[in-house]
C-alpha cells in the first residue's frame, strides 16, 4: 500500500514541479498580508507556493491561501514533525516540504494523503530517501551543499532522482539551475523582499515574479 502511494505522490511532485518552475518559499509574519502577497504572485504567474512554519500564522497563512486562491499549490515547508505535517494536512495544503528528514516523517509521508518532498543535502541522506521509496527530493542548502556541481555530480548514479534546489539562489544562479536536466523548479525567498513586505508593495512583487519567470523561460530554450 504504501508503495502505491508512494508512486502516486511522485507523479503529483511531478505535475507540482513542472507547474512551478520558481517556487516561492514565503515567510509571513502578518496574517492580512497573506491574500495580497498570494495575489501578487499567482497575478504574475506563479503557480505554486511554499509558505514556511517558522510564524506563528503561517498555518492560518495556509488555509487563507487555500479559501483566496483556489487554484494555486500550496505547500507547507520547514516541516519538522509528524505533527506538523498533520497539522499542515488539516488546513489544506497540497504537499509537504522538509530542510532535511527523520525516520519518523518519512513514515509519516508514506501513508500520508499528500506527498513529502523530503530535505537532503548528501548522496547518503539520498541513498536513505531512496530506501524508503522517495524518488523526488528537497536540495537544501543548495549553494552551501555544492549548488550546481553537486547536482551534476548526483545526476551519475542517480538518474532518476529529481531535485528543487533551494537556500541561498537568487536570480544571478537561476539560469544555471534551471538548465540541469535533473532541475525542474527551484525554490527561493527572494521574489519577496523584506523591503516589499515592509512597504506593502504587491505590484513589485508581481514585477519580480514575472522577471523571475522570464528567466526560466530562456534557461530553458537555452537547455534545449
Amino acid at each position: 500500500m504504501h508503495a502505491a502511494n508512494l508512486v502516486a505522490h511522485t507523479q503529483s511532485l511531478d505535475h507540482l514541479l513542472q507547474m512551478g518552475p520558481v517556487i516561492p518559499v514565503l515567510t509571513i509574519e502578518r496574517l492580512e498580508d497573506a491574500e495580497p502577497i498570494g495575489q501578487a504572485l499567482y497575478d504574475g504567474g506563479i503557480r505554486v507556493l511554499e509558505v514556511t512554519l517558522r510564524t506563528e500564522c503561517a498555518l492560518e497563512v495556509i488555509g487563507l491561501l487555500r479559501q483566496a486562491l483556489p487554484d494555486i499549490y500550496l505547500g507547507a515547508g520547514t516541516v519538522l514533525t509528524p505533527e506538523q505535517f498533520q497539522q499542515a494536512e488539516a488546513v489544506g495544503a497540497d504537499f509537504v516540504v522538509t530542510p532535511g528528514t527523520t525516520e519518523a516523517l518519512y513514515d509519516y509521508g508514506q501513508q500520508s494523503h499528500i506527498p513529502l518532498l523530503p530535505g537532503i543535502a548528501t548522496a547518503s541522506e539520498l541513498m536513505h530517501g531512496w530506501s524508503k521509496g522517495y524518488r523526488r527530493f528537497k536540495f537544501f542548502p543548495a549553494e552551501a551543499s555544492g549548488g550546481v556541481a553537486m547536482l551534476k555530480a548526483l545526476a551519475g548514479p542517480f538518474p532518476e532522482a529529481i531535485f528543487c534546489p533551494t537556500g541561498g539562489i537568487g536570480t544571478e544562479q537561476l539560469a544555471q539551475y534551471l538548465s540541469l536536466p535533473n532541475v525542474p523548479c527551484v525554490g527561493g525567498s527572494w521574489l519577496t523582499p523584506k523591503d516589499h513586505l515592509q512597504a506593502k508593495d504587491w505590484g513589485a512583487i508581481q514585477l519580480l515574479a514575472e522577471q523571475t519567470l522570464a528567466v526560466y523561460s530562456t534557461a530553458k530554450r537555452f537547455s534545449s
